[in-house]
């Protein structure tokens, strides 16, 4: 399995994304500020993957601490929690993951705990975080790779594979469990512009995987549905609001649309706590600006005229009615997904279907 990411002694190793597929390089980030610009750079990119990174750099600020006491150490928690919550607006898994250490900060400092035990139980939290995604991601592809056919050809956009997670993926997960199970798939990936993630990312992974994937230019979906190409479409998600609204790489949004005309599955994989159901819509959901070299720009030649303006949001909403299933780590949610969601969230990680089986 690719490691995406992992905690070393001298700091937070990560492979470079931005590098891919040319040269496979791992970089170690030696303080919470370096892993900061990393998620901000793209160094590492994926909403479970910053979710992950985030944990870690908390981990990390605290373990490097100069504070003399446990106010000091509070202050300094802070200010590291901030840096990090302001890297990337849109993955709710960040905030997710901070919100999980600020809990855990606070239990151990309200009971005065010594700072080796606070450090050393923020870094015991943070590989906690990332051996939880992985399980996740492994449980999201048996409830989804159900859904996918038997044989076909399954459309994906940007990357939710293994280098968007902690190991396996989400909407790469489910296609590498129905692989597993037998299954002859063929992906076809978008390449993702601005960023190219499908064409640099999905396909390396896929490749390294022995997966059948064919790189299309992202304006030639529409065409390979109309002649009857593809059989199913699946994404990931940066954040999913209460109704099913679904925010993911831009470009998603027209590939949900085409597929409704076709008459095509559009399915979403994504863990649990991809989902915001503190907000009842897209409408809610803050979208990326991102730099306009990545538009005006491509392997540092420019493309378009100097001086020319250019728009670039991360990411697009696309609203419930044309997703299909929602694929979560607790089971799959279908229409209305207002109370499937709902549901979900009641369950809680215990009501999943497998759990009786675990236990």
């Amino acid at each position: 399995m690719i490691k995406t990411i992992e905690w070393t002694d001298e700091g937070v190793k990560m492979i470079d994304q931005r590098k891919l597929p040319t040269v496979e390089e791992y970089p170690v980030f030696k303080t919470y500020e370096e892993v900061a610009e990393a998620i901000r750079s793209m160094v590492i990119r994926g909403a479970p993957a910053i979710g992950v990174a985030a944990a870690m750099g908390v981990a990390l600020g605290v373990r490097d601490s100069k504070a003399k006491n446990l106010e000091g150490l509070r202050s300094d928690f802070e200010q590291i929690t901030k840096v990090l919550a302001s890297t990337r607006p849109t993955a709710v898994n960040l905030f997710w993951a901070i919100e999980r250490m600020k809990r855990l900060f606070k239990e151990l400092a309200d009971d005065d705990a010594d700072r080796r035990t606070i450090a050393d139980q923020l870094i015991q939290e943070a590989l906690a975080i990332q051996t939880e995604d992985i399980e996740n991601n492994k449980r999201m592809g048996r409830f989804g790779q159900q859904l996918l056919p038997d044989s076909g050809t399954v459309l994906t956009h940007c990357n939710a594979g293994a280098l968007a997670t902690a190991g396996y993926g989400t909407a790469l997960g489910v296609i590498r469990a129905a692989v597993e199970s037998g299954k002859h798939l063929r992906v076809v990936a978008d390449e993702t512009r601005p960023f190219l993630q499908g064409a640099r990312l999905t396909a390396w992974e896929l490749w390294k995987d022995d997966i059948d994937v064919r790189v299309i230019a992202d304006n030639m979906a529409g065409t390979f549905m109309h002649q009857g190409l593809i059989d199913a479409v699946i994404v990931g998600a940066d954040r999913i609001a209460a109704n099913g609204d679904v925010a993911n790489k831009i470009g998603t949004y027209p590939l949900a649309v085409l597929a409704k005309q076709h008459d095509i599955p559009f399915y979403v994989a994504a863990p649990f706590s991809t989902l915001d159901l503190k907000i009842p819509d897209g409408s809610h959901i803050p979208i990326e600006q991102r730099d306009a070299k990545e538009v005006t720009h491509i392997g540092g030649v420019r493309i378009v005229p100097d001086g020319v303006s250019v728009f670039n949001p991360a990411f697009d909403v696309t609203p419930n009615e044309f997703v299909t299933a929602i694929i979560t780590d607790r089971g799959v949610a279908l229409p209305p997904y207002l109370q499937s969601l709902d549901r979900l969230r009641v369950a809680g990680p215990a009501g999943r279907p497998d759990a009786k089986k675990d236990s």
